[in-house]
């Protein structure tokens, strides 16, 4: 086949890699842009930033990297707030966003459940989980004429049992900052998923959890010779990817959050009414999401998830399994009971985005109200305080027919 002198068919790279020794980091963004920019006939001048800005990232953060886009970061707040500790704190959430009206939508919400006696936080710690995905090895001793691989995943399945100790200690030694919680073992056909779940102290720490999976396979595929080590990560972990199992079962921290509206706060503040309230959150949360089979039955928590973790440096691809939150909405004595339940909370409060300087202090603020919990507790508890607020408002909006008029005015 003929190719068109106009469109080479292996474009020569833009060497980003070959840079001059002793550059800083803001020196080595700058080189690579301005290579970029000669190369690819581009301007890319808005993508620059100062040295402060730029932090540790480009060692640590993004390979070749030449500049960062700027993310708006707006307020909301403050939220009162009561953790699983029974400590009452007021929040102030950073939300990094780009869709216009959200952080306004967010903060009324914050100010009709702080007027109305604030928000109830509880939180479970799942663990940060991988699954290690083995395969039964065809003519296992064993194996009685006839049955398959059977008795080959079977016999799999009780060594792993018998050596958990010595599996789990393997993994543990990776790092010092590792404690094994609890484990799962599966099978489907010839192939056994073994999935750990890891204590990873103040990190998110999915690449230590990895670590930690990849000794294991390697430890258990050379003390059991009938079954090979296919792969550290076998996706019944779902790691950044939406399933059944994380909604029910849970992942990272769970986070759940909840507050009783009253009637005069429904009308003052949200300018709806409890009934019409009622009535829209059956028609979508019910009604429509069975309809679409929905993972997640809420409002919008991903667009709050996204906002919180884009401005404390968590990873955002986590907003996935952050999606997959439940909204319950009811009627109670003095008004509304809404509660979410967020079973899937990916976060840390060290590593990966946490220390660039922007980010760092938006964790901060977020963290301000010190208090006896966990650091990654408190804040998945506060994230999902901030969902909370954002599904009241979003609620209200739809309830009151005022969504596409918010959007309108303030979503240019």
């Amino acid at each position: 086949m003929r190719t068109h002198s106009c469109f080479p068919r292996f474009p020569f790279p833009v060497d980003l890699r070959t840079l001059p020794d002793g550059l800083s980091p803001s020196d080595r963004c700058n080189v690579r842009r301005q290579r970029m920019e000669e190369e690819l006939h581009v301007d890319l001048k808005h993508t620059a930033l100062t040295a402060e800005q730029i932090g540790h990232a480009d060692e640590k953060n993004c390979e070749q990297m030449f500049g960062a886009v700027p993310v708006p970061v707006g307020y909301a707040g403050p939220l009162r707030v009561t953790f699983s500790s029974g400590e009452k704190a007021d929040l102030h959430l950073p939300l990094a966003t780009t869709e216009g009206a959200l952080v306004a939508s967010v903060n009324r919400g914050c100010k009709a459940l702080s007027q109305t006696g604030g928000v109830t936080l509880t939180s479970v710690h799942h663990g940060t989980s991988r699954s290690i995905a083995f395969r039964i090895l065809e003519g296992s001793p064993g194996e009685a004429p006839g049955t398959g691989a059977k008795s080959g995943v079977q016999s799999f399945i009780a060594f792993l049992s018998q050596k958990e100790s010595e599996w789990s200690d393997i993994g543990i030694a990776t790092s010092t900052h590792l404690q094994l919680l609890s484990h799962t073992i599966e099978s489907e056909g010839n192939h056994v998923f073994l999935t750990i779940y890891c204590d990873t102290d103040e990190a998110m720490g999915m690449n230590m959890v990895t670590i930690a999976a990849q000794a294991i396979g390697v430890w258990v595929s050379e003390n059991y010779k009938d079954v090979a080590f296919i792969t550290v990560a076998g996706n019944v972990d779902s790691d950044k990817k939406p399933s059944k199992r994380t909604h029910d079962q849970g992942r990272g921290y769970e986070g759940t959050a909840e507050a009783v509206l009253s009637g005069e706060v429904i009308e003052t503040v949200l300018k709806s009414s409890l009934e019409t309230m009622l009535e829209v959150a059956h028609a979508k949360l019910e009604i429509g999401s069975n309809v679409a089979g929905a993972l997640g039955k809420n409002l919008h928590a991903a667009n709050i998830v996204a906002a919180l973790f884009l401005a404390t440096g968590q990873d955002a691809a986590h907003v996935v399994e952050g999606s997959l939150a439940d909204t319950t909405v009811k009627q109670c004595e003095g008004g509304l009971r809404i509660s979410v339940r967020l079973p899937a909370l990916m976060v840390g409060v060290r590593g990966g985005g946490t220390s660039l300087p922007a980010q760092q202090q938006c964790l901060g603020l977020l963290l301000s109200p010190k208090t006896s919990l966990r650091p990654c507790t408190q804040l998945a508890q506060s994230i999902a305080a901030g969902v909370l607020a954002g599904e009241v408002s979003l609620l209200a909006a739809q309830a009151s027919h005022t969504l596409a008029k918010a959007h309108r005015e303030l979503g240019r």
